[in-house]
């Protein structure tokens, strides 16, 4: 069962295709126990990897939190909203890497410094919300 992560948490994804290739996602949502919403700009390579071969990883790191996510992605029809894709990723396995001996006191966390960034920022998880409640 995949965990809750706070919404500013720096998600990696990681795709295959001319060799691995792994990206930082701004735009993550647990839409379920075995299931990722992601928001990615139309313009991004990893979709092309994603269409042609969908075995990804996704590696989410947050305080007391490390967790990487192994599953096969679809690009979905529609836009999440105008020029972002939304990619849904059925997750198989799930690797927990915390351990005992160690404490992750806290994860990347993603922030705006531009204002209508911010704003498209709220809009994509509005929309990964909305989607995940459809799922």
């Amino acid at each position: 069962m995949l965990p809750h992560w706070p919404a500013e948490t720096v998600a990696i994804l990681a795709t295959v295709g001319g060799g691995p290739h792994a990206i930082p996602v701004s735009a993550s949502w647990r839409a379920g126990e075995t299931q990722i919403l992601l928001g990615l700009a139309e313009g991004r390579g990893s979709l092309q990897r994603l269409r042609a071969q969908p075995q990804v990883a996704v590696a989410l790191l947050a305080a007391q939190l490390a967790v990487t996510a192994h599953g096969r992605a679809s690009v979905l029809d529609a836009p999440l909203v105008p020029g972002v894709a939304a990619v849904l990723i059925e997750v198989e396995s799930l690797t927990d890497h915390m351990r005992p001996t160690f404490a992750i006191h806290s994860g990347v966390q993603w922030g705006w410094t531009d204002d209508e960034a911010a704003g498209r920022d709220r809009e994509v998880r509005a929309a990964l919300a909305r989607l995940a409640d459809d799922l």
